[in-house]
């Protein structure tokens, strides 16, 4: 029993090198033939003595199906995304910033390459992998542990005995993956991925690990998370000790000094970038002394020691064939022309957006022209100008359609708006859009309820409105093309979980006009429920931090429509939670106040003390300005406590906060 023990743990790390070698460096040492020999060994051993396998046995890397959704998971720091330039001035002018916050001292910055992927937390406990997690809003992501465990760059354990560390990186689709993948699609009959980054989420969102692991995903560690008893001092130290962990590091970053050999580097890779095997978008420049980092601090949003610099869209010349018009779900007719297919980016576009009539009589596109294209952040095709000079006479000028293309009622543009809108509410694009909007992952998130089903379920009459989607029977839904036992008894039930997303989620869900997610958020725990929001005033709306005339004009006007009022009621005797926890304050210490927190606090995390304060009644914010009523300083504040200062802002230590806490 022993030897056979101990052979199990010999294989498992003959294994994971073997699996790092041949996955990470590129380098197998073995014929594919011995580590199957030596794999299939492992599973025999694992079979006999099931009681020995564990989460990190390289058997384990394929798990499951998952039934539901994903769960939600806490960020223990926010995953921050970047500020982005697209000049090489905008860089010097961030230099400068940085230098000037700095006080002039001397600095180094790492400059590493931006892979267009999916940012992912990977959490480690005593070096084991325990958790996967997307990035979310930034704050709160989805646990994908099952589906990261399929990707072998991405190793099991690590060589540290931290009780806690999270490693932040990319998880992408290598190019060659990604042809294959299109290739398969179509081949399936199936619409392919517009690019690799939108192919490498759509892999990481499967219930299914299996299909994530056919997907042959990788992932570039590059930065650090929560962590405990881990002393790194810069950001090269960084990507050093991930290699050392065996983690796949970009090779391609370079350290300077000054922002001038940035620039030349970032140019360097003008010619050269779409002959690497990964998707990139631009250059990440970090300030490399972490101690300085942490001076620098953050934005709500953004580093102030960090900026990306987007690479300038790749554009090709093709020919409009033509302008078609499609809707939206507020009504609103959007052109697009249809061009001659042309290879862009590395897909095949045949479409371009035209944004609006205004757009198109700026630009002086019409049909026939031949027009300049690019992939707005690399993703959505639209024309760039038209070459008036290649015109040979046989061109003509579009315009907007007086009747909708979907139902011919008229179409209106209203004073001061760029678009035409369908006028009947009933209009069956219309409503097609706003239940696809309805069911979407950052609405009511339910899964498997696509716009091809939302198509099949209105032509069949079986759903009117986004409420019919809960009165739904399982032999309504066999009786459809695609469907079967299983697949209905999958949908009826992420229907039924989608009831108790909450409030928030359901006033976006509702398509309510400029009611963003954010401001769904903010009205859920302002008002804590549907009925209390339906009373409100435009004056009761305005009083909310973060909510304009505009939206609570919107919100006012929606909830006095008749049609809407019954909708809501309609989603309420389905069993639709319309209620959320109520913002409730602790007490009043921080009333009025706005707060900025500066410096290395070291009794709160920095999350931690932006709620306390704001459970008291005040707000916090990012920077020192004439609106700001308090400064709390922690250790090393920088240029806010200088700034304070000078605004003759009134400033408190961390004893003192903890003391205003306690009152």
């Amino acid at each position: 029993m022993d030897t056979e023990k101990a052979r199990l743990l010999e294989l498992r790390k003959k294994i994971d090198e073997l699996s790092y070698q041949y996955y990470t460096l590129d380098k197998p040492t073995v014929t594919d033939y011995e580590y199957d020999m030596m794999y299939r060994e492992l599973e025999n051993i694992e079979k006999a003595h099931p009681d020995w396998v564990t989460p990190d046995s390289p058997t384990q890397r394929v798990g499951s199906k998952i039934s539901g959704g994903f769960e939600k998971y806490t960020h223990d720091r926010p995953m921050l995304s970047l500020g982005d330039v697209f000049s090489d001035d905008e860089l010097r002018e961030f230099d400068q910033r940085v230098r000037s916050d700095l006080g002039g001292e001397s600095l180094e910055y790492v400059v590493e390459l931006k892979i267009d992927g999916l940012a992912v937390n990977l959490i480690y406990e005593q070096g084991q992998f325990i958790r996967g997690v997307t990035r979310g809003d930034g704050v709160v992501g989805e646990d994908i542990t099952n589906n990261v465990r399929t990707i072998r760059t991405i190793p099991l354990h690590i060589a540290s005995d931290s009780p806690h560390i999270e490693i932040r990186g990319e998880v992408y689709m290598p190019i060659t993956s990604f042809e294959a993948l299109n290739q398969q699609r179509r081949d399936d009959e199936l619409e392919p991925f517009a690019n690799p980054r939108n192919a490498a989420a759509g892999s990481l969102r499967q219930l299914d690990p299996r299909i994530t692991a056919q997907r042959k995903l990788a992932f570039f560690a590059y930065a650090l998370g929560g962590n405990s008893g881990i002393e790194i001092k810069s950001q090269e130290e960084l990507l050093q000790d991930l290699a050392q962990f065996h983690f796949q590091v970009n090779p391609e970053y370079r350290k300077f000094t000054d922002i001038e050999d940035v620039i030349t580097f970032i140019h360097s890779w003008d010619d050269r970038r779409d002959s690497l095997p990964y998707a990139t978008d631009g250059m990440v420049v970090k300030v490399n002394s972490f101690a300085q980092q942490a001076r620098l601090g953050n934005t709500v949003k953004i580093p102030r020691w960090a900026i990306a610099y987007k690479f300038p869209p790749e554009q090709a010349k093709t020919k409009v064939l033509g302008i078609s018009v499609s809707l939206g779900r507020t009504g609103v007719l959007t052109p697009a022309a249809d061009l001659e297919p042309v290879h862009l980016a590395g897909t095949t576009v045949k479409r371009a957006t035209l944004h609006n009539e205004d757009y198109i009589k700026e630009k002086d596109i019409r049909i026939g022209d031949t027009v300049v294209i690019q992939k707005a952040g690399e993703i959505i095709p639209e024309v760039v100008r038209s070459l008036p000079e290649r015109r040979d006479g046989s061109e003509t000028v579009f315009t907007m359609p007086t009747t909708c293309p979907a139902c011919g009622s008229p179409v209106v543009r209203r004073d001061g708006e760029a678009a035409w809108r369908c006028t009947n509410p009933d209009c069956p694009a219309v409503i097609g859009e706003k239940i696809a909007h309805f069911v979407s992952r950052d609405a009511m998130n339910i899964d498997g309820l696509g716009d091809a089903i939302v198509q099949q379920l209105l032509a069949q009459g079986l759903i009117h409105d986004v409420a019919d989607i809960y009165g739904l029977t399982k032999e309504e839904l066999v009786d459809l093309e695609g469907f079967g036992e299983k697949s209905a008894d999958n949908l009826l039930k992420a229907i039924e979980t989608s009831k108790s997303v909450g409030l928030a989620r359901v006033l976006f869900a509702l398509g309510i006009r400029f009611v963003g997610a954010k401001a769904g958020r903010v009205l859920a725990e302002s008002f804590g429920s549907v009925d209390a929001l339906m009373k409100a005033s435009t004056e009761d709306l305005t009083a909310i931090d973060d909510i304009g005339p505009r939206i609570a004009d919107s919100i006012v006007a929606y909830f006095r429509d008749a049609k809407n009022q019954a909708l809501i009621e309609k989603l309420r005797a389905h069993g639709v939670d319309m209620t959320a926890e109520k913002k409730t304050l602790i007490n009043t210490t921080f009333d009025g106040e706005i707060v900025v927190l500066t410096g290395k606090l070291q009794m709160f995390s920095r999350k931690e003390a932006e709620q306390a304060v704001e459970a008291r009644g005040g707000k916090c914010t990012s920077s020192v300005t004439k609106k700001t009523t308090l400064v709390v300083v922690g250790t090393d504040p920088g240029s806010k406590y200088e700034k304070a200062k000078k605004l003759g802002t009134p400033i408190i230590s961390e004893n003192e906060f903890k003391e205003w806490l306690e009152r």
